[in-house]
């Protein structure tokens, strides 16, 4: 991610090496064998314990077995058929942590990692085709935007040309590379689309505004957009590229950027595709360049909830979570937050009250839209998306990569 818990410049490495560290923490935990998975909120002591941005692009059609809350309720009662749980997935990577994940459905997904990794499944899981981009194996990838099996477009993350975009249209078989950064001071950090055609990406501040960087043709093309319509940035202010969800769309033209490293956390919201902005604060541990707000989801153009802490093992994380009810011009504190930092969330499909937030030290799930959380997994998953036939996946260090199951 950029630089996690640094200065402005020096410390933009520390930030993508501080993850796995916040990782390592937990790796005691890290228990589940791949091919076991144990069911979301059950007890410590009765079995293992163990560890989008993705893309919110899918194709699937919802079916009949929505996740109802009830069931994940249920679950916290021991093990039985049709309760939710994680069902860990051998990629056969355990030495490439994925923080950019893309579920396209239950069956089909990509994962976006280190060491210029991305790998893909059409079997759920099954199996995974290591489909990276040639020349890719130096690159940090970071975040990745699918529009089906065979259409998807990842990011690299780094300072100056560190940072690039590449697409393939034929599921990996060939890429081309459509944007390397030349300027030095922009790092980049997310990836986002409205649709097939828009999207956006965000950079650190140049020059003391968020750089965004437009395509208007599924990624064959960007161009940095006028920083006149972005608010200044606060000192020490930037994005964490922890889970590809540090940008986020809803609709047409709604887009939402989460910031920490300054005095406050913020939640940045553009109505017109990224052209211009406003910034609201958001209740989350701040004033710290380790602090802020990792992720971000948004069921609609309204309601939205915010994810974070302090990445920092063992730091305290307290409050690090937050919800809208006015399209992010306000924010208020969750009553009852997860109880450590959280990377990643999101929304169940077709839920107007369930979502999933994640971190290295478990899921947490709330089911009343974000105004209180409690703990379901104590695994350790960096970024969560859930698709629209229902289907969830997560991923994380050690190649770790799960769909829920039920």
């Amino acid at each position: 991610m950029r630089r996690l818990g640094s200065t402005r410049r020096a410390g933009r490495g520390d930030r993508l090496v501080a993850a796995g560290v916040a990782g390592a923490a937990v790796l005691a935990v890290l228990t589940v064998p791949a091919a076991e998975a144990r069911p979301l909120g059950r007890p410590p002591g009765q079995g293992d314990t163990g560890p989008a941005s993705g893309s919110r692009t899918g194709v699937a059609q919802p079916d009949a077995r929505a996740l109802d809350a009830d069931r994940w309720t249920a679950g916290r009662t021991g093990p039985g058929r049709g309760h939710p749980h994680w069902a860990v997935k051998d990629t056969g990577t355990p030495q490439i942590r994925f923080r950019g994940l893309a579920a396209v459905d239950r069956h089909t997904a990509w994962l976006a990692g280190t060491d210029g990794t991305v790998l893909r499944t059409t079997d759920g899981g099954a199996s995974w085709r290591n489909v990276s981009p040639p020349g890719a194996a130096g690159l940090e990838f970071r975040d990745v935007t699918a529009f089906g099996a065979r259409r998807a477009v990842v990011l690299a993350v780094g300072e100056g040309e560190a940072s690039r975009v590449y697409r393939t249209d034929d599921g990996g078989s060939t890429w081309t590379e459509s944007f390397r950064n030349t300027e030095p001071k922009a790092f980049y950090d997310c990836l986002a689309f409205f649709d097939g055609r828009h999207g956006l990406a965000v950079s650190d501040p140049v020059d003391g505004r968020f750089r965004i960087l437009s395509t208007a043709d599924g990624g064959r093309s960007w161009r940095v957009l006028p920083a006149g319509g972005m608010p200044p940035a606060l000192e020490g202010e930037a994005g964490f590229a922890a889970s590809g969800q540090c940008l986020v769309t809803s609709g047409p033209r709604d887009v939402w950027l989460a910031t920490g490293g300054g005095a406050h956390a913020r939640v940045l919201h553009s109505a017109d595709r990224g052209r211009t902005w406003t910034a609201a604060v958001a209740p989350v541990p701040a004033a710290d360049p380790a602090e802020g707000v990792f992720a971000l989801a948004f069921r609609d153009r309204t309601h939205g909830i915010a994810v974070g802490g302090d990445y920092r093992p063992g730091r305290p994380s307290p409050v690090a979570a937050a919800v809208t009810a006015d399209g992010g011009r306000t924010w208020r504190p969750a009553t009852t937050a997860p109880p450590a930092y959280r990377s990643g969330a999101a929304w169940l499909a077709h839920s107007r009250t369930a979502a999933l937030a994640v971190g290295p030290t478990g899921t947490d799930l709330t089911t009343d839209a974000g105004r209180s959380w409690r703990t379901v997994d104590t695994g350790s998953y960096d970024t969560v998306t859930c698709a629209p036939d229902h289907s969830c996946w997560a991923a994380g260090e050690q190649g770790r990569v799960a769909r829920l199951e039920r």
